[in-house]
């Protein structure tokens, strides 16, 4: 069989969603399921990883078998088993390569971890022509943990070119969330609040922190906005 004709078993549990999905030449999504963790969360203001991965151990039995129902796949269509396997919340990618390892064992298959920030980055040439690709690439991952630029020369060859020294943009987004009375999560709540305002009102501080660097820091905007707010 040729690569690009492999079907893979992935699994998601790095942070707060269970997700599961079954996708085939790495370009066929045959099924996507997720089983979100809003509303264990939200009345504590953000991620709690104790109860995320009690959630994760929940939810992924049922999510697993709903991919492959959903992709009409069984053990005997899987080439091998695809696991987020770092970075993100400890007990949560325990949950994940757990499984992984389990039905990797149980079905013979070949298990493959993956930097699921690296995923993130490729992502996006998911849904071009598979001989088209759009390498090599600048990628920007934004999320509630990293905030990283990477050179993308190929999903295999992926260079860091910078990233936040202390906290991550959708952390900060949450932090400024909370600061204002918001509620969680602070990115959408934040965006919405935030379009019909006046982007000169305040002379808050850039994220960038040198010409000459690529990295970024959030901490002084979250500080600004706390002062700001509070006085």
């Amino acid at each position: 069989m040729a690569p690009g004709a492999l079907t893979i078993l992935a699994i998601e549990t790095s942070c707060d969603e269970t997700a599961v999905a079954v996708v085939t030449g790495g370009h066929q999504v045959r099924s996507n399921v997720v089983a979100t963790q809003f509303d264990v969360h939200a009345k504590y203001g953000g991620v709690v990883p104790e109860l995320a991965s009690r959630a994760h151990i929940e939810n992924l039995d049922a999510c697993t078998a709903e991919a492959l129902a959903q992709a009409g796949a069984g053990r005997d269509d899987i080439d091998a088993i695809a696991v987020s396997s770092r970075p993100g919340l400890v007990g949560c990618l325990l949950i994940g390569v757990t499984a992984a390892k389990t039905l990797a064992l149980a079905w013979n298959k070949p298990l493959i971890g993956v930097n699921h920030i690296h995923a993130h980055a490729c992502s996006a040439a998911i849904e071009l022509p598979p001989d088209s690709p759009p390498w090599p690439a600048v990628a920007l991952v934004v999320s509630g943990g990293h905030t990283s630029l990477f050179l993308v020369r190929s999903p295999l060859d992926i260079e860091l070119l910078g990233c936040t020294i202390d906290d991550a943009a959708g952390e900060a987004f949450d932090k400024v969330a909370s600061i204002l009375g918001l509620g969680f999560p602070g990115g959408p709540v934040v965006e919405r609040t935030a379009g019909p305002g006046d982007p000169r009102a305040h002379d808050f501080p850039r994220t960038m922190l040198a010409r000459d660097s690529l990295d970024f820091s959030f901490s002084g905007l979250k500080t600004a906005v706390l002062y700001t707010v509070h006085g």
